[in-house]
């Protein structure tokens, strides 16, 4: 699965990237951005497991996702951790982009990786996403989001277990996000797991803020 989007006027460059196991004609891992006036609620999704039982899962939280106008992320995931109930569960983590702002709100169920990497990768602004553990649809922890600034030129990376976690090491941020995503798959997805890389680059200046 891959999907990409990007306009001369749009303040998101993005790519979402998903590999099955090899052996495995469907991936348990799922990626949605879906953009909405004011911002962006960005969603990477890992089925527990692999196969169909996971990637139904992955699909029930990620039509939620699409089809909601939600831009609370502890109330989106707890919509999804009660849906998946009675399901093999997934590992969630969420993201809203919001424009106007120039922040993003975060937060994660399960281990799910959020990075957020600065354009200049001497600054001191880089996150990582705090990983609570848990399973949405089998038990969820206290949810607690973090919102950060985010700036221009600035790359945030979603991806499930099945990448290496050390793929934001020496991650070169040059080129499309399509380009970035496709580097972190080729790199660091032994094919032992399904694997999900999405990428987004901030293209806002603060001056530019979008209503």
């Amino acid at each position: 699965m891959s999907a990409a989007g990007s306009a001369a006027d749009s303040p998101l460059d993005w790519a979402v990237l998903a590999r099955p196991r090899h052996g495995q004609t469907v991936s348990g891992d799922a990626g949605v951005v879906k953009l909405v006036p004011g911002g962006a609620m960005v969603a990477a999704i890992d089925g527990l497991g692999h196969g169909a039982a996971a990637a139904t899962a992955a699909g029930i939280a990620a039509t939620i996702v699409s089809r909601s106008d939600d831009r609370d992320v502890r109330a989106l995931m707890t919509r999804c951790h009660e849906e998946l109930r009675g399901t093999r569960g997934a590992a969630i983590t969420l993201a809203w982009l919001s424009f106007s702002a120039c922040t993003m709100t975060w937060v994660a169920l399960g281990d799910v990786e959020g990075r957020l990497l600065p354009a200049q990768r001497g600054e001191h602004r880089g996150r990582a996403l705090r990983l609570p553990g848990g399973v949405a649809g089998h038990d969820q922890p206290t949810l607690a989001p973090e919102t950060v600034e985010i700036h221009r030129g600035d790359v945030i990376v979603l991806a499930t277990d099945g990448v290496d976690g050390i793929f934001a090491d020496a991650l070169e941020l040059v080129g499309a996000a399509h380009e970035i995503a496709e580097r972190i798959i080729d790199a660091h997805w032994s094919g032992t797991d399904d694997g999900l890389a999405i990428v987004l680059r901030w293209l806002l200046d603060g001056e530019q803020r979008a209503a």
